[in-house]
């Protein structure tokens, strides 16, 4: 067998006497070269540690790959704003001698020299690569943003080779430097909508917070007011008993202190037949009376289907049935809603009892989308074609003072945008019906 040919094993010939140191010489300069693509893309995946990490770890690979004395780096003023540090310089054993605008030791005039013309865009745009001094501008999208420049010992000369390796390395740390500096500015735009997002968070907590205490305020307002109602209520009691009562006790007195004197036997019996007639009305007042006195405005019912149940025991007496009924799902109504509809519910369950002679009364309160219906329908003797008459009369103001309530029935419909109506009912008396709306217009255009 045939000894292998050198130049098929290694692809050149042997046959010139310089071959070999030819060939250790290109061996040397590609190892360096496979060292210093090493070291530079170990720099430059360190893009998201920030703009000085990255520049620092770019000069050190030059540095390394050069074995350099200096290594200077600058941006041109105006140029890579967001990128910092804007100038570095790397001395011996990779000393910081000049990060950005922190100076170190003295630098060697020919360094300061070269870093004011980078500043000043005084270099030109190509590259220089002497024995033992390079510089390298870094181009980003055809314009000159900056450059790198190093300085070399005697025993390091350097080569085409290595303006390569640093023409390389300028061009990718001008991106590097830009995707440094939009990853640094997504990340404050990412950190100030994540501090926005907690702040969002924190009012909405905060906004549930008061609105709850609102609504608790809400409540106790509307609970307060209620039972100012129902000590309003008792006040307008207290006062018929002292205008009703009291006279009717009086005048049963009278008769029969009359009856005691000398009268004829049939004028005696009327008599006495007017007194029994006028302490049964008092003695009935009085107990449909006592019932509201003795309960405070303290009481727990505080929602008006309960203060309706309410007002049918303080309003009645024994011989008159009361019956409350709801219909629809119950919603908040504002005060002045719930105070017309109980003085409106009040005075008709008043009317029915003392007037009317009824031994039965129906309340319906009943709630749809947009109003409320109040309705109060007995079974006594009330005319409902003459009360209709009394309402067309009262909105010409012809109504002397016997029959204010009806008129004000009307009247306290009719501020809250409401109507009332008056018609015969199914248990054969009088059927009054109040429809409110829930909510005012200017409520509705807030």
């Amino acid at each position: 067998m045939n000894a292998p040919d050198l130049s098929t094993l290694t692809g050149l010939r042997s046959g010139k006497p310089t071959f070999y140191p030819q060939y250790r010489g290109a061996a040397e300069r590609l190892e360096r070269v496979v060292h210093a693509l090493e070291l530079i893309s170990r720099a430059l995946v360190r893009t998201v540690e920030g703009p000085e990490t990255l520049i620092c770890a770019v000069a050190e690979a030059a540095r390394a790959h050069l074995d350099a004395r200096w290594v200077a780096f600058a941006l041109a003023d105006g140029m890579l704003p967001d990128a910092g540090p804007r100038r570095l310089v790397l001395g011996p054993d990779a000393t910081p001698f000049l990060v950005d605008n922190v100076e170190g030791p003295p630098l060697p005039d020919e360094v300061v020299t070269c870093l004011a013309d980078i500043r000043s865009a005084r270099t030109g745009g190509a590259p220089v690569i002497d024995a033992h001094h390079a510089f390298v501008p870094i181009v980003l999208e055809g314009g000159v943003v900056g450059a790198f420049a190093a300085w070399t010992a005697e025993h390091r000369t350097l080569d085409t080779t290595d303006g390569a390796v640093l023409s390389i390395l300028a061009s990718q740390t001008a991106v590097a430097l830009q995707n440094s500096a939009l990853y640094q500015r997504g990340q404050l735009l990412l950190e100030r909508a994540e501090h926005a997002y907690s702040e969002a968070r924190r009012n909405a907590s905060d906004l549930a917070v008061r609105n709850a205490e609102l609504e608790s305020t809400q409540r106790q307002l509307g609970a307060a007011h209620r039972h100012q109602v129902l000590d309003e209520e008792r006040h307008r009691i207290a006062r018929e008993l002292h205008d009703s009562v009291t006279q009717a006790v009086l005048s049963a007195g009278m008769q029969i202190e009359v009856c005691r004197s000398g009268v004829p036997d049939d004028e005696r019996s009327e008599r006495l037949d007017l007194a029994k007639e006028l302490t049964r009305r008092a003695v009935e007042q009085l107990r449909s009376a006592i019932y509201a006195l003795n309960h405070s405005g303290g009481s727990d019912r505080t929602s008006l289907p309960e203060m309706l149940e309410q007002l049918g025991v303080v309003h009645m007496p024994d011989e008159l049935a009361v019956t409350v009924r709801v219909g629809g799902t119950p919603a908040e109504l504002s005060s002045d809603r719930e105070h017309a509809l109980l003085r409106i519910a009040g005075e008709a369950l008043f009317n029915a009892a003392v007037h009317a002679n009824a031994t039965r009364a129906v309340l319906r309160l009943t709630y749809s989308a947009d109003s409320v219906l109040l309705s109060v329908a007995d079974d006594g003797d009330g005319d409902p074609k003459r009360m209709r008459l009394l309402l067309r009369m009262a909105a010409n103001n012809d109504l002397d003072g016997h029959h204010r309530g009806l008129a004000n029935m009307q009247a306290r419909a009719a501020e809250l945008g409401g109507t009332l109506e008056v018609a015969r009912a199914r248990i054969g008396g009088v059927r009054v019906a109040a429809r409110i709306p829930l909510h005012s217009d200017s409520e509705v255009d807030r």
